[in-house]
């Protein structure tokens, strides 16, 4: 999303599309829905090679595609974030490092490469409730089971981070927009 919105701005796109008849939220809602689109792609081939090489879940087909929605719903909402950025930057190339400093600490300081009993003692509440740290913990409940509780906890969290996410990003990324163009 970053660096295509940057991309399309800075190329003169955008300029194209404002001379048709289209609405202007049609360029960042298309945007991020292809990112979804591209996303369900890419979890199903995780998907297959993980079956491929021996991962079976144990809480049944439901709870499973339930943890693949809920994943697919939170990267909507960074999308839109990342949209923001796109719109902002100077170029593609800027676009791509601003967006690092972003994705860098959500997704290593959480649970998704490590167990969060192997971090230092005062990064753990850190990685544990910060919003990547609370789709992990979700996502697990809902892929490898545990108690019922756990799950409607971290997916309630969860949860309250995506829209949370969604409507202060979306709103953001509105108003770039409307500046840039």
């Amino acid at each position: 999303t970053t660096i295509g919105l940057s991309e399309d701005l800075h190329k003169g796109l955008i300029e194209r599309f404002r001379a048709l008849p289209m609405s202007r939220a049609a360029v960042l809602g298309g945007r991020t829905t292809a990112d979804v689109v591209r996303n369900v792609v890419v979890l199903v081939i995780l998907t297959v090679v993980g079956f491929a090489v021996g991962y079976r879940f144990d809480t049944g087909a439901a709870k499973f595609l339930a943890g693949l929605a809920l994943m697919l719903f939170f990267a909507y909402a960074l999308s839109w974030g990342f949209a923001t950025i796109g719109l902002k930057a100077p170029n593609a190339e800027t676009a791509q490092l601003m967006a690092f400093p972003i994705l860098f600490p959500l997704t290593f300081a959480s649970g998704a490469f490590a167990p969060l009993q192997t971090l230092p003692g005062w990064l753990q509440p850190i990685a544990t409730w910060q919003p990547v740290g609370c789709l992990v913990s979700a996502s697990h409940y809902l892929m490898t089971g545990g108690p019922l509780f756990q799950d409607a906890k971290w997916i309630g969290i969860t949860l309250l981070w995506t829209v949370g996410m969604l409507v202060v990003f979306s709103t953001l990324a509105i108003r770039s927009f409307r500046k840039a163009v």
